[in-house]
């Protein structure tokens, strides 16, 4: 990322620029898909301003894998708000949004859940089961708001859905998986309550 003459280094936003730049690339190749030499080519930036930010590849992947953690995080918290206070309809968003991403042709996979199979490594995992409590937590929310007799086991098989929908989507035919998940998300519901 070349500073543009008369303009000052700004090293959060070189770090962030780089992460920006470095998640679909690590997404669509996978982890070990890219070398470093070709990484730091594509995004634009020296070696030394990698290992300067992030320490190592697996740093930036690290990092990397956080900051989409977040994203996620939001957007399907965004989608649950959206939906006003039916917690029918809120299940249905969260759905709804993922059978939208499924179906983008860069669809591949959640990232956590292929980072820790790539990197059988405490920290991706640590990263990952904090991605997933996320998950559970929105769920577990859902499930609580209407009134299910027992939130934190709905909000598991929830959970549970939601993976499977999406390995299913990446590694099968992702042709009306989140409808089908929907469906099935929201019988869940209504059968707990």
């Amino acid at each position: 990322m070349p500073v543009a003459k008369g303009s000052t280094i700004d090293p959060a936003r070189t770090r962030a620029a780089i992460l920006e730049a470095a998640e679909p690339l690590l997404y669509e190749r996978g982890l070990d898909g890219i070398g470093v030499a070709e990484l730091c080519a594509r995004l634009g930036v020296s070696k030394e301003t990698l290992y300067r930010h992030f320490g190592t590849k697996d740093g930036l992947v690290r990092a990397m894998l956080e900051s989409r953690s977040e994203k996620v995080g939001g957007w399907l918290a965004s989608a649950v708000e959206s939906a006003g206070d039916d917690p029918a309809e809120q299940l249905a968003a969260v759905f709804d949004a993922l059978g939208e991403w499924y179906a983008q042709p860069a669809f591949r996979g959640c990232a956590m859940v292929n980072a820790s199979a790539q990197h059988y490594d405490d920290e991706v995992r640590t990263i990952t089961a904090r991605h997933l409590q996320r998950y559970l937590d929105l769920f577990t929310g859902i499930a609580a708001r209407a009134g299910a007799e027992d939130p934190a086991v709905l909000g598991r098989q929830l959970l549970m859905l939601v993976e499977g929908a999406t390995v299913v989507a990446a590694m099968h035919d992702p042709a009306g998986v989140g409808g089908h998940a929907r469906a099935a998300a929201v019988a869940l519901l209504t059968a707990a309550t």
